[in-house]
């Protein structure tokens, strides 16, 4: 029997049909919504959406740069964030390699969102890993923010946010601009912000020498930089670990082999963190007198921007070249890193409480150094704040009293260290009274440009700038200033001969209400010296016989002339240096007589662009004739002898046994066994409170001071305190290095002679007389008013 063929009925029809259209209605409307969504997004509707002009210049804050004449990063200046963008071709290819391995391996192939990428985010809910894409996260990061994971809603209209953004910035950058924009806005912590900051800050390099291991920790730092802290005793296991995945992502998409990514995941991290803030670094002293400079220039209103406002020293990203060489920078901090500790250790050998009652000062009483204390703790820090607090004086003064936990500066092995204790703040400022504190700066006399600064031993506990902004009486560094006053004025030769014997300027001769009288420092008053062999052994009654010919006003003249600004009272006294005048000042004077008499005010720095490269500045010089060269170069003439024959001698010397132990002790790097033309001079100040050391070559003048904070605090003996001990290692130190770096072109020839030296300067025919041998460091200045 025949089947019976069954047919749908019209309504069952219509009824496939009713579902086939509600299919494409939610599908089409969906789709609707999405795009409405997006269009809501893009206008703005559902919150504020960056513009083509922000996304053209996003809104970061750039850190100024301090670049030094060799083109080295000295330091930065920023509030919050140490940024200084750096372009594409500076990355180098291991570096987005495993960005692109990690964070985007189909960079390259999508147009901002990977749909691939996010079809398996939905599918298994991000177990295997998210969908953002290299300009989603550079979108979140320049304009997003941190999603609000607690609000589904404003995280769901964030990530829509995002998606439109990061399409934008597809159509606004090249796949490469937006690899380097990434590198650059990340906070890698610890004030790494960018690329650039994080290799410097963790590796002590540059971006471009990085190599593969340590790119590969810097990308595993994109997880999580909180979690992924690299920084020593923080997660050193864990950073490990991540960095690890980067390379085993490396060598699965084959930007590396196999052999190579096991022979690197057994690696240390291998960090060299260096951090990179206003107290550490190179050059902190030099980097704080720039911040002053740069807010002098910001302030004057021809430095102004396009649109009339002000430049910010901490967010416009300037780069400001400087003067400073990065080398001799480090050769100098190095040599005052050298000598300084063995300097103190001897110091404090010599002040213990069997040896000195009132450690670290001498010839104070009880009440004197109370005086000094009391005097010290109300110019203080603390003092300060806690009067702004509204603190009474007699609650600070107890304050000073109390035992408070506190972090202070210390030697260890030679090394500048820190420790803990807990001690009350009066003893404190006691403990780093003890310590002595050195000034150098150095300069090249022909340009004035300063190729090294350092202020002090150690900026974060010693921020007072003892180049600049301190000021010490200078010995017979000064009686250059009276001898060439008295060769400008008498045309006096370095083979003329004066007698020893004591001299008296009479009262009221030049202003000086009381008689005058000098001493010499070995009690020798017999006998005749050359001019030269006078400087060189720093006969004081001769250099008074000087100031007596021609008057102190004129010493004066000169020495403003020179450069020096300071006050100086002119009186016969300051034929000796009691004159309190600053390292900078000294060392722009002293480079007049090696730049043939010319007066070059030092540079330290030569030009100031913006973010654009757009110079903003560029230094004038400022220069002026002060002396004939004929004068200039006698009196370098004069000064040579200082390190041929005086207390400078040991800059040339082998070796001596009959000092020996004292040489051991504090003159670090010695012998020196410097053999080439050097000027200089010695300085030593009463009761060895200020020891100093100028000293220069033809393309190189350099001045150190060394000395406390209190003039009370001193060694006991000259021996120990005088300038040939104290400063003059550095300087032989410093000079060494500069010498063993070829790179750096010191001179180590002759000074020029003038063409038509009509003083003679040949003095073999003269009696030298009773030179005074000080490279036993027998130099004392005595003050009698």
């Amino acid at each position: 029997m025949a089947k019976k063929k069954t047919t749908k009925s019209k309504s069952e029809t219509l009824d496939f049909s009713k579902y086939v259209r509600w299919f494409w209605i939610v599908f089409l409307g969906g789709i609707s919504a999405v795009v409405l969504i997006f269009l809501l997004a893009s206008w703005g509707v559902l919150g504020e959406m960056p513009d083509y002009t922000r996304l053209e210049n996003p809104e970061t804050n750039l850190a100024s740069e301090i670049i030094s004449s060799d083109g080295e990063t000295l330091g930065k200046f920023y509030f919050d964030d140490n940024r200084t963008p750096i372009g594409y071709e500076d990355l180098p290819k291991n570096l987005v390699d495993a960005l692109i391995a990690t964070e985007d391996v189909r960079h390259y192939e999508h147009s901002g969102i990977d749909g691939r990428g996010t079809l398996r985010a939905f599918v298994f809910l991000g177990s295997k890993g998210g969908a953002s894409t290299i300009s989603q996260q550079l979108a979140r990061q320049l304009f997003i923010g941190v999603r609000d994971k607690d609000n589904t809603t404003n995280a769901i209209i964030q990530k829509i946010q995002e998606w439109v953004i990061a399409i934008r910035l597809e159509r606004q950058y090249t796949k490469e601009e937006i690899i380097a924009m990434y590198f650059n806005i990340y906070d890698f912590g610890n004030n790494g912000d960018g690329i650039r900051s994080a290799s410097r800050i963790y590796f002590g390099k540059e971006p471009r020498d990085l190599d593969v291991k340590e790119s590969a920790m810097l990308v595993g730092m994109f997880k999580n930089s909180s979690l992924y802290n690299p920084r020593p005793h923080k997660n050193p296991v864990g950073v490990r670990n991540r960095r690890n995945v980067v390379l085993a992502q490396m060598a699965k998409y084959d930007y590396i082999t196999e052999t190579e990514k096991d022979s690197l995941q057994k690696t240390e991290l291998d960090l060299n963190y260096s951090p990179e803030s206003h107290r550490e670094g190179i050059a902190t002293y030099f980097r704080e007198y720039l911040r002053g400079f740069m807010k002098d220039w910001a302030k004057d209103d021809k430095n102004r921007k396009p649109d009339g406002s002000k430049y910010d020293l901490y967010t416009d990203g300037l780069k400001i070249f400087t003067t400073i060489d990065s080398r001799m920078q480090q050769y100098a901090e190095d040599a005052v890193g050298k000598h300084m500790p063995r300097l103190q250790a001897e110091f404090d050998n010599q002040n213990t409480p069997e040896r000195n009652k009132t450690a670290p000062f001498r010839e104070l009483n009880t009440s004197e150094i109370n005086k000094l204390m009391n005097d010290g703790m109300r110019r203080g820090e603390r003092w300060r704040i806690l009067k702004n607090q509204g603190k009474s004086d007699k609650e600070i003064e107890a304050s000073f009293q109390k035992p408070t936990e506190m972090t202070v500066f210390k030697w260890i092995n030679g090394k500048p260290s820190e420790v803990d204790t807990v001690m009350k703040p009066i003893d404190s400022m006691r403990y780093y009274k003890s310590f002595l504190r050195t000034g150098m700066m150095s300069m090249d006399p022909n340009t004035g440009h300063v190729k090294a600064w350092v202020g002090g031993m150690n900026y974060r506990h010693f921020q007072y700038d003892m180049v600049k902004q301190g000021k010490r009486q200078v010995g017979s560094t000064f009686k250059p200033f009276v001898y060439a006053t008295a060769i400008d004025q008498l045309q006096l030769s370095p083979c003329d001969i004066f007698p020893r014997t004591p001299i008296t300027i009479e009262a009221n001769k030049f202003g000086n209400p009381e008689p005058w009288t000098t001493k010499n420092s070995d009690g020798n008053y017999s006998g005749e010296q050359t001019l030269k062999d006078a400087l060189a052994s720093s006969t004081n009654t001769i250099t008074a016989r000087l100031m007596n010919e021609v008057g102190p006003q004129p010493v004066v003249e000169m020495a403003k002339k020179l450069g020096v600004t300071s006050d100086i009272l002119p009186v016969p006294a300051i034929a000796l240096g009691t004159a309190d005048i600053s390292v900078y000042e000294m060392v722009a004077a002293y480079s007049t007589f090696a730049n043939k008499g010319v007066y070059n005010k030092p540079v330290m720095v030569t030009r100031i662009e913006d973010k654009n490269g757009t110079i903003l500045y560029q230094f004038a010089p400022e220069s002026k004739d002060v002396l004939s060269e004929e004068v200039a170069y006698v009196t370098v003439n004069l000064m040579e002898g200082v390190t041929k024959a005086g207390s400078g001698g040991r800059l040339r010397s082998k070796g001596v046994d009959k000092y020996n132990k004292m040489y051991q002790e504090v003159m670090t790097g010695y012998p020196y066994d410097l053999q080439n033309p050097i000027a200089g001079k010695t300085g030593t100040t009463q009761n060895q409170s200020d020891g100093w050391f100028m000293g220069m070559v033809p393309n190189l003048v350099t001045g150190v001071w060394v000395g406390a904070e209190d003039r009370a605090v001193h060694f006991r003996t000259i021996t120990y305190g005088q300038g040939a001990s104290m400063a003059l290692p550095i300087w032989g130190l410093y000079m060494n290095a500069c010498y063993a770096d070829e790179t750096l072109n010191v001179s180590n020839g002759a000074f020029e002679k003038p063409l038509n030296l009509k003083i003679d300067i040949d003095c073999t025919a003269k009696d030298e007389g009773d030179l005074v041998d000080e490279s036993d460091g027998v130099e004392n200045i005595e003050f009698d008013f």
